[in-house]
């Protein structure tokens, strides 16, 4: 069965092609700047897919729908497409941000369940809306496919109502569903199970820390193969430290800039969400250049990291006495996958809760799946490469 993968943005559209059920991929892409004066198009692909086979291009690409044409046309290219029809393509797997409390599991897409991604938008006004223009799009597109809604907040639907709640009146809840969904699901459900997989451990006995850093960051605890808590909340700005957002603050604060400084919640809204993370603290979201100027003593960078790696140690610790026993720290994402430096300096100094890193296997560069933790450390620390696109892929092939 051939399944299309979509993670639809406000400008932009990934897309990856599996075979399934063995999870090769056929070909895989991204649309870019869709709206603006020229668009960018990459694609990767090809009857057997192979990294050499690639498309780099600008064209112009006036709304989703036309970057759908362009994704249809690289597919369908005779020399670099893997498909001869889009009736070749039985299922397509949607990247849908927000869930809410009704969606729990991927979920055919029907009238109703668009009416009900309808009601719950206003949770993740900057995602969903896009996700379901993708929607809307491939049913169009693909009439014969099977439509599949995987939530980024699925995963996290097995935390216990003490750690989902928040101490308001129950109405705001009740009526408006305020709570914490947390997000980044996909990838977390996906690095644990391949976590187990690769200790020979049953999932069903599994207890993990996962920790998502990329230009979002996330962390969640997972018990038995599920999970109990997690670092983001009601939307994405919640937790650790990240590339533009503020993570944890004192709720006060958005009342000091709106009561003191005269900001309107959109602006606040941006300053949190755009401007705030290793950007408001460096002048720079990107890690990589924060790692540099942190090398060369500048000290905005050495207090942006080292706020950066206290609050993933503050969870750390706070989901070790949740969970009472860790069989392994995971670290996935850009950050977490390629930065030795990094995962060094979050292990540094918890030797007293078993976790120890042995430098040389942190340091090595090397693909896959590996762990990093020396002959002493009690809890295996591992470094486990993200595939969120697999995994909606292998929800959606579960489902159907």
């Amino acid at each position: 069965m051939k399944v299309l993968v979509l993670n639809t943005g406000s400008s932009s559209i990934k897309f990856q092609l599996f075979e399934m059920p063995d999870g090769r991929v056929l070909a895989r892409g991204v649309v870019e700047r869709i709206g603006e004066e020229m668009g960018h198009i990459t694609y990767q692909g090809g009857v057997e897919y192979q990294e050499a086979t690639q498309l780099d291009y600008d064209v112009a690409i006036a709304d989703h729908n036309q970057g759908l044409d362009e994704i249809i046309k690289v597919l369908l290219d005779q020399q670099h497409g893997p498909i001869n029809s889009t009736d070749e393509i039985q299922a397509v797997g949607h990247r849908i941000v927000h869930g809410g409390d009704k969606f729990t599991l991927p979920t055919i897409i029907e009238p109703t369940v668009f009416d009900e991604l309808k009601k719950i938008s206003y949770l993740a006004p900057l995602h969903n809306p896009a996700g379901m223009i993708g929607i809307a799009v491939a049913q169009e597109t693909f009439k014969g496919a099977i439509q599949v809604a995987v939530f980024d907040t699925a995963f996290h639907q097995t935390m216990p109502d003490f750690a989902y709640r928040y101490a308001i009146p129950e109405s705001l809840y009740q009526q408006h569903g305020l709570r914490a969904y947390g997000f980044h699901g996909t990838s977390h459900q996906y690095v644990v199970k391949a976590g187990a997989t690769f200790l020979h451990r049953p999932l069903e006995s599994f207890n993990a820390i996962t920790i998502h850093l990329g230009n979002g960051c996330s962390m969640a605890a997972i018990r038995n193969g599920q999970c109990i808590d997690t670092s983001m909340g009601l939307t994405p700005l919640g937790g650790l430290v990240m590339g533009t957002r503020s993570g944890d603050i004192d709720p006060s604060l958005l009342l000091f800039l709106g009561e003191h400084l005269d900001m309107s919640f959109k602006e606040i809204d941006q300053l949190l969400n755009k401007e705030s993370g290793l950007k408001g603290l460096t002048g720079t979201n990107d890690l990589r250049s924060v790692l540099d100027k942190y090398h060369q003593n500048d000290r905005h960078a050495i207090l942006a990291i080292e706020m950066y790696v206290y609050r993933i140690k503050k969870y750390i610790g706070a989901y070790m006495a949740a969970l009472g026993a860790l069989n392994a720290l995971i670290f996935t994402a850009g950050v977490g996958e390629n930065s030795s430096f990094i995962r060094e300096k979050v292990c540094d100094g918890l030797q007293v809760l078993g976790i120890e890193v042995d430098t040389a296997a942190n340091t090595q560069r090397t693909g896959g799946i590996r762990r990093i933790n020396s002959s002493n450390s009690r809890v295996a620390v591992m470094i486990v490469p993200t595939n969120e696109e697999l995994e909606i892929a292998q929800q959606t092939f579960g489902l159907l």
